[in-house]
């Protein structure tokens, strides 16, 4: 018998911590000392909402990777699988809902290491009823560096629309 909470599934948008600004290609910039910082905060608030993803969708780019794997540390002694693509760094709405339908029915929780405006716009696009209107609002404004996104949503991950997600919350690591 499957229950309810078999059926949800957990979606976590995450924009890359602060970068260091110019002096190299734009996919090689690392993370600056604030962007370190907003790794720990993003760890603790993904370990404090039960948050810990089975597979993670990682940016190819160096800010994006280093984000991750400081936010892993922190994490404590999980292990997911992690695919790095350079398929995120320039992905739209329709290139991360079609990544997303292609994940194993058995994975509850995904999280997605990117950029903006793509991270805002994913959570903007899935949407739909009883979403927070804060945290709408808050999507339709942009994700701050550090940013996390959480949404949940019923069903396959094959079955995955725009507006079929409920927008929880935006957690920002300035806070």
């Amino acid at each position: 018998m499957t229950s309810e909470n078999d059926r949800i599934r957990r979606l976590v948008l995450l924009r890359h911590a602060k970068a260091e600004h110019g002096g190299q290609p734009d996919e090689l910039r690392p993370l600056a000392l604030t962007g370190r910082r907003q790794c720990v905060r993003v760890a603790a608030a993904l370990t404090g909402h039960d948050l810990i993803p089975e597979l993670v969708l990682c940016s190819s780019a160096v800010r994006a990777r280093q984000t991750w794997e400081l936010v892993r540390a922190g994490l404590g002694d999980v292990e997911p699988e992690v695919v790095v693509t350079d398929n995120l760094y320039q992905a739209g709405v329709a290139e991360i809902l079609a990544q997303l339908r292609d994940v194993d029915e058995r994975v509850r929780t995904v999280l997605i290491v990117g950029h903006e405006p793509t991270m805002s716009a994913v959570a903007s696009a899935l949407a739909g009823d009883g979403s927070d209107d804060a945290a709408v609002a808050q999507v339709r404004d942009g994700m701050p560096t550090g940013g996390v996104a959480v949404l949940e949503l019923g069903g396959h991950w094959g079955d995955l629309e725009r507006g079929h997600a409920r927008l929880h919350a935006v957690i920002s690591p300035h806070r």
